[in-house]
């Protein structure tokens, strides 16, 4: 590994980590098509896509890890709705990813993009919040429901290979009537438990390149912490409208996978 690819990974995943913590997002939506594009573009190398999808979810975990840290010590993480939604998304997506095979991955990745670009245009709908920042943990939510939706986005997105945590922000605010910044806290740690059980699925299969990971980990851990102390000063309705910018993205991306050979 050169210096030059060693500096890239560095910075990558310091973008991907300042998002996580600034908009309670894993990081795999931005990372994937940073690693695949960038290195190559800049001279620095091409990365394989095995080495670059164990590198995304490594990433994720330390990056979701970090910022849920900081959004915890503001108050803003309801470890009720992590709990409950994060075991959901996570053994669903573990069964969907091991279901994949026997269904059709094109059909299903068009349904996920019409779902992404959906929870997209909710993000746009006027919110209507109390002036006072909530606390976490006395926030209430149908539990049930919010195990519901999990297991359904999991098993979605292990289907065609894609997390689908970018759609459980728009689901925690307009469903579960979850307060913004509680929502993103919160998510940051459903993301971490679904990205904990992806990574250990990459270790034991040998998917991870560790020096590359090194480098992309400790840009990830600094850029989560800076976009967490972002988050919790930004406006909540541009968190909600930089979140729609981004899911309705992912979604563009994903049609455009469809379309093209």
């Amino acid at each position: 590994m050169t210096i030059l690819l060693a500096i890239t990974l560095a910075v990558l995943g310091l973008v991907g980590g300042f998002f996580s913590g600034w908009l309670g997002i894993g990081g795999g939506i931005l990372m994937a098509p940073l690693l695949l594009y960038v290195p190559p573009l800049i001279g620095a190398g091409a990365l394989d896509m095995k080495v670059i999808a164990g590198l995304t979810m490594v990433q994720s975990l330390f990056a979701t890890g970090s910022g849920v840290l900081v959004h915890r010590k503001a108050r803003l993480v309801s470890r009720p709705i992590v709990l409950w939604m994060g075991s959901g998304i996570t053994v669903a997506s573990l069964a969907g990813a091991l279901y994949s095979k026997n269904v059709s991955a094109d059909v299903l990745l068009g349904v996920f993009a019409v779902l992404a670009l959906a929870a997209a245009a909710m993000m746009l709908v006027p919110h209507h919040e109390e002036a006072r920042e909530p606390i976490a943990e006395k926030i209430e939510f149908n539990h049930t429901l919010a195990l519901v939706l999990a297991i359904v986005v999991g098993l979605v997105g292990g289907l065609v290979g894609q997390s689908g945590a970018f759609i459980i922000i728009p689901l925690m605010l307009y469903v579960l009537k979850i307060p913004t910044r509680v929502a993103i806290g919160s998510s940051l740690g459903v993301v971490f438990l679904a990205a904990f059980a992806g990574s250990l699925g990459k270790l034991i299969a040998g998917q991870i390149d560790y020096a590359m990971a090194f480098f992309c980990v400790s840009g990830a851990l600094v850029g989560a912490q800076a976009g967490g102390r972002l988050s919790t000063r930004t406006q909540r309705r541009l968190l909600r409208r930089a979140l729609a910018i981004l899911i309705a993205a992912t979604a563009l991306r994903m049609v455009w996978d469809l379309v093209t050979p």
